[in-house]
């Protein structure tokens, strides 16, 4: 069973996100922000990540950064889920290292969606 790694600072937001995943049958693990993440993913790497972007201690695309630096972490595929929907917004995304950015309110088909195409 693939483990996803949902990392908000919005606990209403984790929650929901949380549950989508669950309900399709992934594992679930979160963090609320990049830091708390990146504890984890040293301790156990996730089949894919689903991250907010903007977060207190390091925000989500930081932590991509980081993911996308080291090579025991790079392959792990980053769903960006956030309110930012400017198209330089995505390309900047992209240049971090972000497979899939879904703008934020996000539907289960949504993120189930794009954690799917992240992981092809």
């Amino acid at each position: 069973m693939s483990q996803i790694l949902v990392v908000d600072d919005m606990k209403s937001e984790l929650d929901l996100i949380s549950q989508y995943i669950t309900e399709a049958g992934y594992t679930v693990v979160t963090a609320k922000d990049g830091k708390e993440a990146l504890e984890i993913v040293a301790k156990s790497k996730p089949d894919a990540i689903v991250t907010d972007w903007m977060m207190p201690e390091m925000g989500g695309l930081d932590l991509c950064r980081k993911l996308k630096k080291n090579p025991e972490t790079a392959n792990i595929p980053v769903v960006a889920c956030t309110a930012k929907d400017r198209d330089v917004d995505r390309m900047w995304a992209t240049k971090q290292g972000v497979k899939v950015y879904v703008v934020k309110p996000c539907t289960s088909e949504d993120i189930l969606n794009a954690i799917k195409t992240a992981m092809l």
